[in-house]
């Protein structure tokens, strides 16, 4: 590989890094507090909150990956006309088709890593999403429960507030209760819970030195019971039956469909997901060459503009594909055609700026010197 194709090839792949490295940190920051506020609320529990980040961050990855060889060989050609080194490589008998060569270089083994990521790893994933969230469904209900926060269990049928205990931490501390059952409301107060669990294997949560006040709404009658232990059966789903479910649920969202089962379904929005694991590495391999013409600019001119509208090119790219994916699923667009349809037409793009950064100008006819008389 000569020099010329060396330095490209380092560069812009240098510079995709930095880029790659600066969006997983972003997004890994926004989903952390997405998922750090429901593990607060109890959606989710507290020690799956960097796995369930992890596996979200694969499923984003061929985007983000896609985008960063763009920016990289974006800014790699900028930075070569901007600091006039251009200008030696035309000098050397370089023109801007020259940089194709390389851009492929580097743009074809990534996309068929993103390939790879869109049709196995993403979709196992979300997947793997799913047995999370059911794995956290299959706790007892009591395990979801935060110290000093309100906690809705059984549809609202029961909220829970407990306290820290001061003396034992295997202990909870003072519990405060209302459940509503039929034909009666209870408020339960208690000094102290705990949770055991029976040789047939049924766990209780047992409430210690407390009251149960209910009542019977609409009508004058009303209970008080003072206790020394009460306990309450906490029912545990059935592993096997919730995980089959769990998995069920996975393979019904396209997302989570193993790509072998995408090409056999014959179903249109089997064929949008389809067609949009395939987008994205044909997508990176033409963002990288159309970076090539975008990114020739002139030096004596800002360079935001150009950066501005080569930014808003991607985004139109993208965005239409998410649309055709969704053309494809409403039977708009059939999918041979929707596969190919916007990679064709920014390839067509793509040819339309280069040549427009190769062809000569005229130059420009002198001013007609007025004659003297």
């Amino acid at each position: 590989m000569s020099l010329f194709k060396r330095t490209v090839v380092a560069e812009a792949a240098s510079n995709a890094s930095v880029v790659m490295s600066t969006l997983l940190v972003v997004w890994l920051s926004i989903v952390l507090v997405r998922l750090i506020g429901q593990a607060a609320k109890g959606f989710i529990g507290a020690d799956v909150v960097i796995g369930l980040a992890a596996l979200t961050t694969i499923a984003a990855l061929p985007t983000i990956i896609a985008l960063s060889l763009f920016i990289g060989m974006l800014t790699t050609v900028s930075r070569s006309y901007r600091e006039s080194e251009m200008v030696v490589w035309f000098a050397s008998g370089l023109s801007l088709l020259d940089w194709i060569r390389p851009a492929l270089q580097l743009a074809v083994p990534v996309a068929v890593a993103v390939g790879a990521l869109t049709l196995f790893a993403s979709p196992w994933s979300h997947q793997q999403i799913e047995d999370y969230r059911a794995r956290f469904d299959l706790r007892s209900e009591i395990s979801q429960v935060t110290s000093g926060d309100f906690l809705e269990l059984d549809r609202g049928n029961r909220v829970v507030f407990i306290e820290p205990s001061k003396s034992d931490p295997n202990e909870l501390g003072q519990v405060f209760a209302r459940v509503i059952s039929p034909g009666w409301h209870a408020v339960i107060n208690a000094q102290s819970a705990r949770t055991e669990q029976a040789a047939n294997g049924d766990r209780f949560l047992v409430l210690v030195d407390g009251t149960r006040y209910e009542i019977r709404p609409g009508e004058r009658e009303a209970r008080v019971t003072d206790f020394d232990a009460f306990a309450i059966r906490i029912e545990t789903p059935n592993l096997d039956e919730t995980l089959a479910q769990a998995r069920a649920r996975a393979l019904d969202n396209r997302k989570a469909r193993p790509t072998s089962m995408l090409i056999d379904d014959d179903v249109p929005n089997s064929d949008g997901q389809l067609m949009w694991r395939l987008a994205i590495p044909l997508a990176t391999i033409n963002l990288a060459l159309l970076a090539i013409p975008l990114g020739a600019v002139n030096p004596r001119v800002g360079r935001t503009f150009d950066l501005l509208v080569a930014g808003l090119v991607a985004l139109l790219y993208m965005n239409l594909i998410n649309a055709s994916h969704g053309w494809i699923n409403n039977e708009v667009l059939p999918f041979g055609l929707g596969v190919w349809l916007v990679h064709g037409a920014f390839l067509a793009l793509t040819v339309v700026l280069f040549w427009s950064r190769l062809r000569m100008r005229r130059p420009r006819e002198p001013l007609a010197q007025p004659v003297a008389p």
